[in-house]
């Protein structure tokens, strides 16, 4: 099962890390702002398309996705 609370924390945590706003992670990912935000905090799930955008927009790999989530 996933666990969409923490994968968002490491979204926000990577996305953090590459001093990225949330408004320009989510025009990289072509998604809205909000619905980042909800990603992020773990509020939705989301597609594994939205997802596959959102790794691709900070380039990262599976190998770095979370595992235990």
């Amino acid at each position: 099962m996933v666990d969409y609370k923490r994968l968002g924390e490491r979204i926000a945590q990577t996305r953090k890390s590459q001093k990225l706003s949330q408004e320009k992670l989510a025009e990289l990912a072509d998604i809205t702002a909000t619905n980042l935000s909800h990603i992020e905090r773990g509020k939705i799930k989301t597609s594994i398309e939205t997802l596959v955008a959102i790794a691709n927009a900070l380039n990262v790999t599976s190998k770095a996705a979370p595992h235990n989530c």
